[in-house]
């Protein structure tokens, strides 16, 4: 029932952290209940605390890896950035233009080069700003695979 839990965390989770909605203050119940559970038991050998601790360790980076996924998703890129890049762009266009005044056909073309390369490393700076969202968005694909299957008996039920 766990990794129904999982999945059904992740279908909800992903969604708010394309719309930056996502908080830390909620941690995913099916986390939550594998850590009290781990911590819950009581180790009788020295293999078992070893187990005990790999665990909590593992879910630690988890939930460690989970916050990092949600301050991403909050992340942005600023006005003031935007701002430096447009000023950049056009001063490095003028001086092209200055240098290149004696020959309008070179001119063009290096400013064209140019004005293409400051266009593509814009659409880049876009498409990362907001990671969980648009084609080059970060799926939960690679987590979903980890996960492990329901047991035969909830095959079933969906999430």
């Amino acid at each position: 029932m766990s990794a129904l839990r999982g999945k059904a965390d992740i279908g909800q989770e992903w969604p708010m952290m394309a719309h930056r909605r996502a908080t830390l203050q909620i941690i995913p119940y099916s986390l939550a209940d594998a850590l009290q559970l781990t911590l819950a038991l009581t180790p009788s050998s020295q293999g078992q605390q070893t187990a005990q601790r790999e665990i909590t360790t593992a879910l630690e980076n988890a939930l460690d890896a989970r916050r990092q996924r949600i301050i991403i998703s909050q992340s942005e890129v600023n006005w003031v950035k935007w701002l430096c890049l447009g000023l950049q762009a056009v001063c490095a266009l003028l001086a092209i233009a200055m240098v290149h005044s004696d020959n309008r056909l070179t001119s063009a073309i290096t400013m064209g080069l140019f004005a293409f390369g400051v266009a593509a490393s814009s659409l880049l700076i876009l498409a990362y700003d907001r990671p969980f969202v648009g084609e080059l968005a970060v799926s939960p694909n690679p987590l979903l695979q980890v996960m492990p299957e329901p047991e035969s008996g909830q095959q079933g039920i969906k999430p």
